[in-house]
């Protein structure tokens, strides 16, 4: 890992950028290899916004996540990933309710949250939003979420928590050491279909009971998740509120025929999606991990709260 060095912590006017270096950390395997040449590029570009840039490197997740806490407390004025939504979802933790600026530049399988919030999908594209916003010291505010559980573990997330079909998908694919690729979550699928059974989930929003039984669950910051479902079409990561989807008790084949429309996010029409919207939302169901920006996160029971202006986007 390159050495970090130390800086001191600028204070940020109001809507401002602090002064301050950049930090960037990037996933070379994000989006399978497909934008190796990237990185160069956008180190380019952002040491011509006119700020030192510094390249934050590691071996596995746990070095990532503490370099991104070391750059955040050693002064950085922004963090910038180079990757997917889990590159995303990993820098979250270190820069949420800080004050260091954050920007996505959209480079991996899944960019959910840089499209939710505003971001071209071409990644140089991107760069270029992000620089002119460190050249003119510009940020804007957006909202987080961040789940809790009852001993005191806690995740932020920017985009979607997934709580039932989806997440049991994410969970089995991760337990299966083949086959590799994109084929290991079909087979997932596969097997998650032949297990589907409703499931009772205890909800409250905002201190409402609302008790079912249901397949699938989705608590959303921005619209989608898994590289374009728009499971919550209609989240907002500037209103303060969490967007809430979830599927009563349909069977393999009625899941089939809703899943394609999620795409479009038209599926809320179906008479068995349910849609609501909270500042606070307390999920409870057995035998469930939660899976928030496509990575695991908290068992459930866990609540889960808008936290408004939590991160501000050079944007």
């Amino acid at each position: 890992m390159l050495a970090v060095t130390v800086h001191d912590q600028g204070a940020a006017t109001e809507g401002g950028l602090a002064e301050g270096h950049l930090a960037v950390l990037a996933n070379p395997g994000a989006g399978r290899g497909r934008y190796r040449g990237l990185l160069p590029v956008v180190l380019d570009r952002l040491a011509a916004a006119g700020r030192p840039v510094e390249l934050l490197a590691a071996d596995t997740a746990a070095q990532a996540a503490a370099a991104c806490r070391a750059a955040v407390v050693d002064g950085a004025a922004a963090l910038v990933t180079v990757g997917g939504d889990g590159t995303v979802h990993l820098a979250l933790q270190a820069v949420a309710a800080t004050g260091v600026a954050f920007a996505p530049v959209p480079a991996g399988t899944g960019n959910d949250f840089a499209a939710g919030t505003g971001f071209p999908a071409d990644p140089i594209a991107a760069v270029e939003v992000i620089a002119a916003a460190v050249a003119a010291g510009r940020t804007r505010p957006v909202d987080l979420a961040r789940s809790t559980d009852p001993d005191g573990g806690s995740r932020w997330f920017g985009a979607v928590l997934a709580a039932g079909f989806d997440a049991l998908v994410n969970e089995r694919a991760n337990r299966m050491s083949w086959p590799r690729g994109p084929r290991r979550y079909d087979l997932a699928i596969l097997v998650e279909l032949a297990r589907l059974r409703p499931r009772y989930y205890a909800l409250r929003l905002d201190g409402v009971p609302h008790e079912f039984d249901g397949v699938l669950v989705a608590v959303g910051n921005c619209p989608s998740y898994g590289g374009g479902m728009r499971i919550c079409p209609d989240a907002d990561p500037t209103d303060g509120l969490l967007d809430v989807v979830y599927a009563g008790p349909v069977g393999r084949a009625t899941l089939a025929r809703i899943a394609p429309r999620v795409y479009r996010g038209t599926h809320l029409a179906h008479p068995m999606v349910h849609h609501h919207r909270a500042r606070t939302v307390e999920l409870s169901a057995e035998g469930i991990v939660g899976y928030a920006d496509g990575e695991r996160s908290l068992p459930l029971p866990v609540t889960v709260t808008a936290v408004p202006g939590a991160l501000r986007l050079l944007r």
